[in-house]
């Protein structure tokens, strides 16, 4: 038992170093991620507890929510400047095809909802 908690404060240790070398707009987006996975999770705890008699609007929310984080996480992966694949495309075109893509789901979600 105390060989794997010391293991897991050794990769705890490791992730956090690796984690202080990432580039802060890494981390705001990683912030946003977060934030985007938390109201998801708010949405499904809120759901159980009270109900979900409008089940439209709580799948549009939570579709949203989840859509958006999905975004984000394509938008850090094309801005990550250790990512090989996205080497020549500038940053604003991997924002500008995030905002789009936002737009363009949020604009479906809208009319799921009716």
């Amino acid at each position: 038992m105390a060989s794997t908690a010391g293991e897991v404060r050794a990769l705890l240790s490791s992730l956090r170093s690796a984690y202080a070398a990432t580039p802060t707009k890494l981390k705001i987006i990683d912030l946003y991620v977060a934030y985007a996975i938390c109201t998801a999770l708010i949405q499904v705890i809120y759901m159980a507890i009270v109900g979900s008699f409008p089940f439209n609007a709580f799948l549009s929310g939570f579709l949203s929510s989840v859509g958006t984080a999905v975004l984000a996480v394509c938008l850090r992966m094309q801005v990550n400047p250790k990512n090989k694949e996205f080497k020549e495309l500038p940053l604003e075109r991997a924002f500008a095809d995030f905002v789009l893509a936002n737009l363009v789901l949020h604009l479906v979600i809208m009319n799921f909802l009716g």
